[in-house]
């Protein structure tokens, strides 16, 4: 940081997915992995699962491109500092955040992600829909177990793997601090976010989940539309084959995602996203951490 002036940053969650937000239409902030994760950090810093970073994209080397469709990016950051392509809550909380500030109104815009330029949504209730592409679902059978029980799962994928056990009591998951095993191991290399998930009531589900190196998390965008696309295979309402729109009511822990699938395939999430808090920065702190 080449400047001691005060740097402004928000404070935003969606279903408590929270995101330290700072604002940088012109690029000029140096965000290092070492000052994100200072930021994030829950006890000194000012605390959050991830840092949206808010550019416009001309300003972005890696957004560039996709400056005449979407005049803003989200240069999303890991919590540990580390870069991600995309995150659905925070799209969600980054729309806010741009009709907070007056860059925008309600309906719709354009969003650059790292993972392409998302559609959204604002409506006047305050809801806020994100367009999430398709799903894949790999071939083969899954397993995943706690403890001594063990479930099948379905694959999906949705741009990030996800394993979806049905389950009779969210209970059974145990306590999500590390990774439920699963087979075969060559289904996820990687490894894999764990769906744990019960029936509500008519296309309403509830979940648990286990995120691939953060352990059981509040809310999961990706993990509820994995969820609803099982749920739909599961429950014989997939809209390739029947030629109609569904939509599940996904409970996560911080609150209520609803997500629609089309017949074309491409998923839609829609749920809340609020701004808790603003103020300034001080740089010469984050001076020391960028040391």
């Amino acid at each position: 940081m080449s400047t001691r002036t005060p740097i402004a940053f928000l404070k935003g969650h969606g279903t408590e997915n929270d995101f330290v937000i700072v604002p940088d239409p012109d690029n000029v902030i140096d965000l290092s992995p070492a000052a994100v994760a200072a930021l994030c950090d829950r006890r000194a810093g000012i605390g959050g699962d991830g840092l949206l970073h808010v550019v416009r994209s001309a300003a972005h080397p890696e957004a560039k491109d996709m400056a005449a469709e979407a005049e803003w990016f989200m240069d999303y950051r890991n919590g540990d500092g580390s870069i991600a392509e995309m995150c659905g809550n925070g799209v969600r909380v980054f729309a806010r955040y741009l009709q907070h500030a007056g860059h925008t109104t309600e309906g719709d815009l354009a969003i650059a992600t790292r993972g392409g330029v998302k559609t959204v949504h604002i409506a006047k209730d305050g809801d806020v829909t994100v367009g999430m592409g398709k799903a894949r679902l790999p071939e083969g059978d899954v397993k995943v177990s706690v403890g001594e029980r063990s479930w099948p799962a379905r694959n999906v994928n949705m741009g990030n793997p996800h394993a979806v056990a049905f389950v009779d009591d969210l209970a059974h998951a145990g306590d999500l601090y590390s990774p439920p095993p699963f087979s075969p191991a060559s289904a996820y290399p990687d490894g894999v976010n764990v769906e744990f998930v019960v029936d509500r009531g008519p296309r309403h589900v509830a979940l648990r989940v286990h995120e691939r190196g953060s352990g059981e998390t509040r809310s999961c965008g990706t993990g509820a539309c994995a969820v609803a696309v099982a749920t739909a295979r599961r429950d014989g309402t997939d809209p390739a084959v029947t030629g109609a729109p569904v939509t599940y009511t996904v409970d996560v822990p911080g609150g209520t995602l609803v997500i629609t699938e089309r017949p074309d395939g491409e998923i839609e999430m829609t749920g809340p996203a609020v701004i808790v808090a603003e103020g300034e920065l001080d740089a010469a702190w984050l001076e020391t951490i960028v040391r």
